[in-house]
């Protein structure tokens, strides 16, 4: 038997609920059991897509949006922190999109 919403958000921590709530969240909203942790290599880490999340950039094989990783390591928090409230991203998922952002910062400087 799959946990339900309410289950799902109380076994979360205090600061992954919160934001689950803060991108609205369906209401029939459930966590993706079964979604793969270790994502086969694929050309990108993060994609979009408007049948996910309205289009929202996540990390592959998730709905965790890259925003999320961004907003922990704006506030202080170490990846690691990230990672055990986000189990579905694997460490070099994470890696991988911040190297992606940060090529991608530096060729459109690089452009300018």
């Amino acid at each position: 038997m799959e946990p339900t919403r309410l289950t799902i958000r109380a076994m979360m921590s205090p600061r992954r609920a919160a934001h689950f709530e803060r991108l609205g969240a369906p209401s029939n909203w459930r966590y993706p059991w079964g979604v793969e942790k270790n994502v086969a290599k694929t050309s990108s880490a993060i994609h979009s897509d408007p049948e996910i999340m309205g289009g929202t950039p996540v990390f592959v094989g998730t709905r965790v949006p890259f925003q999320t990783l961004l907003d922990y390591l704006e506030s202080g928090d170490p990846l690691v922190e990230f990672l055990e409230d986000f189990p579905t991203v694997s460490r070099e998922q994470a890696v991988r999109a911040l190297e992606e952002a940060k090529d991608a910062l530096l060729a459109r400087a690089d452009s300018a």
